[in-house]
């Protein structure tokens, strides 16, 4: 392990060197795939900080990114518009101007209602289209695509709506509402809630005898769909179904890839290998993270509302099916209190490479802040951070409502009540870094080899019995 950490140690030298000679900043495909690789060798945890980034923002609750461009960080306002923060400059600065603003349609006048989510088409610098998710007068959860004329990149066109999908709800809570692009199959994958309430999956509105979450008939509610935006065979010509969905051919509606959720809030994709981090808030005592890997064909059922996390909650119903449990869980209760979990991100930048392939997340109510790595579907290295992430001075960070990650994977913490985003950045920063590796000088490869030779042939010494007529050592 020792060599294999020196020579760990010394690729990562040589990618950020080599990020630094050059100027380009587009996505890290390659590089994140490497040391995603060797993510279970990874050093010690950097120490962390955070840095106020963007402020006086109206109740942000997303933040993301166009793929490709590293000069901007989009951030979603609840009550209906889209701001860039442009962190090409320092310090980054919010544009006078929304990126888009579309209050007039979006009804947030209940809590969880809003503006929720935002997806930038993979190909968005040739169709120039995006994807957004809110509530509407009807109380219904909208799915609508946008797109941005060429001459204007920083100001969306309002007028170019159209609707995907309207999904009716039977109260204003549980709405998800998160939008992301799969990395791996570049479908658009959308999250809803079981239709809110107070009753647990219940009452007027909710499935008789199951709830909404485990019906799979004809119910949107309590899911994760996938759709292809790029196909029109889908119900109303706006959207396809993939046909590798699980449920298409056999019982149960075409756009669903899983199910048994409540309220879904905040997913993400590690962008490295395309595992998917899914956080559902929980009923009354417990917060749960569920982990679908890449490899996965979907049908998976997460439990709601027969199970909270991975204990009974109404088993009254049908509950026979499979139910898998989720990576991670926390109870209620503690000081201070906690009680609904924020999903987050998994960290794939360059400025922390110690972090590579931790996810963090944190608690709305308690404002407490964790991290883990997921090792074969299990929860390693489960560790508090909200002591080193506290901003210094005299900022702090409340109702973190979600994170945020820019086109080169570092990872953005968004607080509702203050109007900020802050950055999660190392105490002791390097020089600064692309997080892209598309190519790598020939000295940079030589380097690489002769890393990689060196760590074998130790390995080998290391390995290999005492010769005949020597004395082993």
């Amino acid at each position: 392990m020792g060599a294999a950490a020196s020579g760990l140690k010394l690729v990562k030298l040589v990618l950020r060197w080599e990020a630094l000679r050059r100027s380009s900043t587009r996505p890290a495909v390659l590089g994140w795939a490497l040391l995603a690789t060797l993510a279970p060798l990874r050093s010690a945890p950097a120490a962390l900080t955070t840095e106020l980034v963007a402020s006086a923002l109206d109740q942000p609750v997303f933040a993301t990114f166009v793929p490709g461009d590293a000069d901007r960080l989009f951030i979603v306002e609840q009550p209906g518009t889209i701001r860039i923060l442009d962190i090409a400059i320092d310090p980054p600065a919010v544009l006078g101007q929304a990126f888009a603003d579309i209050t007039s349609r979006v009804n947030d006048s209940g809590y969880e209602q809003g503006l929720l989510g935002l997806a930038f088409h993979p190909n968005f610098e040739a169709n120039r289209r995006f994807y957004v998710s809110y509530t509407n007068a009807s109380n219904a959860l909208v799915i609508s695509r946008f797109e941005v004329p060429p001459g204007t990149p920083n100001q969306a066109d309002e007028n170019s709506e159209q609707v995907l999908m309207t999904i009716a709800e039977p109260q204003t809570n549980h709405n998800a509402g998160w939008l992301g692009f799969g990395p791996n199959d570049g479908l658009l994958y959308i999250a809803t809630g079981d239709g809110g309430g107070t009753l647990g999956d219940d009452g007027p509105g909710h499935t008789p005898g199951v709830g909404n979450s485990q019906d799979i008939t004809d119910n949107l509610l309590g899911k994760i769909l996938r759709i292809d935006v790029d196909a029109s065979d889908g119900p109303g010509g706006n959207y396809g179904i993939p046909p590798s969905n699980p449920f298409v051919g056999v019982s149960g509606d075409d756009e669903i890839w899983a199910f048994g959720l409540r309220n879904p809030w905040r997913n993400a994709f590690d962008a490295a290998n395309g595992d998917l981090y899914i956080a559902d808030v929980g009923q009354d005592s417990w917060e749960e993270i569920n982990f679908q890997p890449a490899s996965s064909g979907g049908g998976e059922n997460w439990g709601w509302r027969c199970r909270e996390g991975a204990h009974d909650f109404d088993t009254s119903g049908d509950c026979t099916g499979t139910m898998l449990d989720p990576i991670r869980e926390f109870a209620h209760g503690g000081q201070p209190f906690q009680c609904s979990i924020t999903g987050g991100e998994v960290y794939r930048g360059c400025a922390i490479p110690e972090e590579h392939g931790t996810y963090f997340y944190a608690d709305f109510c308690s404002n407490r802040i964790w991290s883990l790595s997921v090792q074969d579907g299990v929860a390693t290295d489960l560790a508090e951070r909200t002591t080193e992430l506290d901003p210094p001075g005299s900022a702090n960070i409340q109702d973190v409502s979600s994170f945020g990650r820019d086109a080169e994977g570092e990872i953005y913490i968004v607080d509702r009540r203050d109007g900020e985003v802050f950055q999660i950045v190392p105490v002791d920063p390097a020089a600064p870094c692309a997080a892209e590796v598309p190519s790598i000088s020939p000295i940079g490869r030589a380097t690489m080899v002769f890393a990689f030779l060196v760590v074998v042939s130790i390995a080998i010494a290391q390995r290999s019995p005492p010769q005949p007529g020597r004395r082993a050592r």
